[in-house]
């Protein structure tokens, strides 16, 4: 059993969350999600969902998948030391780390991503390389595995992505069957983001 730290903020993407959490949750035999921010209590997303977090400094768990999602609420995350040096503990005994949408330039930030390949959010990718030049930013890519690293681009990639990453843990069939339980139709190659000529 794995826990699932998801890691909110006020203005998060819902679907950010939501679609990974879908998808983890379904296998609670496998999976235990929870929900954290800095201070804890209510946090609210930019479609106003609101979820009760617990505070960073309540977070115990040992064997942990960081998830990390974007939205607007990262644009002034990104300068705010206190989280982004909570997020680099947390990143630093993850077994696995997801983000989603802009949630990899929010973790960029961290420093953990210099030299290693990810991808974002395609509306935004001007700003992925300003932000963390070091980063190997790839425009192209659905998701990106680097290591114990995750990367997808926005919102409904996250989706991909951790069907991706079910694949990768637990076989392309158990990952297979979650799309179709879903009726989602999984984008299975992470090289080639449809949407990423588009802006």
């Amino acid at each position: 059993m794995r826990d699932i730290v998801t890691i909110l903020f006020n203005d998060f993407e819902t679907l950010d969350v939501f679609g990974p959490i879908e998808i983890l949750g379904r296998m609670p035999q496998h999976f235990n999600p929870e929900f954290y921010s800095l201070d804890g209590g209510i946090v609210t997303s930019s479609q106003k969902v609101q979820i009760v977090t617990k505070a960073f400094s309540e977070m115990h768990s040992v064997s942990y998948i960081l998830v990390i999602p974007g939205g607007i609420g990262t644009r002034n995350l990104i300068k705010d030391t206190r989280f982004i040096d909570a997020l680099a503990q947390f990143a630093g005994k993850a077994e696995f780390i997801l983000t989603v949408c802009t949630g990899s330039i929010l973790f960029s930030k961290t420093g953990l991503l210099d030299g290693k390949k990810a991808t974002s959010n395609k509306r935004v990718f001007a700003w992925t390389g300003k932000e963390s030049p070091k980063v190997q930013w790839v425009k192209n890519a659905r998701w990106i595995k680097d290591g114990n690293i995750y990367t997808s681009s926005g919102v409904s990639a996250g989706i991909d992505m951790t069907l991706g990453f079910i694949s990768d843990l637990l076989g392309y069939e158990t990952a297979k069957q979650q799309s179709i339980e879903i009726e989602y139709t999984w984008n299975e190659n992470p090289e080639s983001d449809p949407f990423a000529e588009l802006y």
